[in-house]
């Protein structure tokens, strides 16, 4: 049985499912409980919050979703649902057209949801949870099943009235198809999670000075509360030219809790200043860090 945990006044509540041995936080958590039926739509949590090697995003799988953190993206956005069933979707199946103008409702890609599939559909999220229909109703080992961006509805006639739609494990099954690390499966004893309360970023750059074309580079230390390094923190470098043209490069902290990004200076003017903001992002936590630099010849 899933069971809640609130480590502190400050901590944003978070819950441990005794299911699978993981844990939903900070942003994560909040975006699970936007959904009223969260356990069906997206099962349990398959593993802890962790980088992403292609991305260097926060992900964490679930049995039928998986959650990405887009830190730039504005407040109430930043998480996002991974578009696993249109990864997985091949076409091909065995189909057959059921539209009729009645028990059916049409979306902009030119597909249908209908009948008990749209009830549910309508039922427990809609577009923001399941997204788009990719395809009809398909054959998929026997079974009348329909392809949705981020799910697979399937149809079980054998079960109770208003248990008949079923959304598959595609999270699981994606974690599988992408070759994910299996020990990141391995359950979690809630004793064995070390709580970050608060995190404390600072940045600095290598040349106090550069030339109007040179290179750069920023260093971003990330530390908790009990001054250890934050591993897989999500810093987001803002580099302010004097052409007022911000821009943007993000990259994890390392297992020392530290960033190094180099970055070109083009063609800035004489004696200009050009600012650097860190926004440093883990779980619910956020920390700023500025520092700059001049333009000189």
């Amino acid at each position: 049985m899933a069971s809640p945990r609130h480590a502190g006044a400050q901590d944003i509540s978070y819950q441990y499912f005794s299911e699978t041995g993981h844990s939903v936080r900070g942003d994560f958590w909040q975006f699970y409980n936007t959904f009223p039926n969260a356990q069906l739509v997206f099962g349990y949590p398959l593993t802890e919050a962790f980088t992403d090697s292609d991305t260097g995003r926060q992900i964490q799988y679930f049995s039928r979703a998986r959650f990405e953190f887009h830190p730039e993206y504005p407040e109430g956005q930043r998480v996002q649902l991974s578009s696993i069933g249109e990864n997985l979707y091949m076409v091909g199946n065995p189909s057959m057209d059921v539209y009729t103008p009645i028990g059916c409702r049409s979306f902009i890609n030119g597909k249908s949801v209908c009948y008990s599939f749209l009830d549910f559909f309508d039922a427990y999220g809609g577009e923001a949870a399941f997204g788009m229909p990719l395809s009809g109703f398909e054959f998929v080992n026997g079974r009348i099943v329909q392809y949705f961006q981020r799910a697979r509805f399937e149809w079980y006639p054998e079960f109770p009235e208003g248990q008949k739609v079923a959304l598959a494990e595609l999270g699981r099954i994606y974690f599988d198809a992408v070759k994910e690390d299996p020990n990141l499966l391995t359950p979690v004893k809630p004793d064995d999670i070390v709580k970050v309360l608060n995190i404390q970023a600072r940045a600095f750059v290598w040349k106090a000075v550069t030339q109007p074309t040179d290179t750069q580079t920023v260093y971003v230390v990330v530390q908790d509360q009990t001054l250890s390094p934050v591993k897989d923190a999500y810093a987001v470098v803002t580099i302010y030219w004097a052409s007022g043209t911000p821009q943007s490069i993000s990259m994890p902290t390392n297992q020392y809790g530290v960033v190094i990004l180099p970055f070109e200076v083009h063609d800035q003017p004489y004696g200009s200043l050009v600012t650097v903001q860190v926004d440093v992002y883990y779980k619910e936590l956020k920390s700023t860090s500025l520092t700059s630099f001049r333009v000189w010849r």
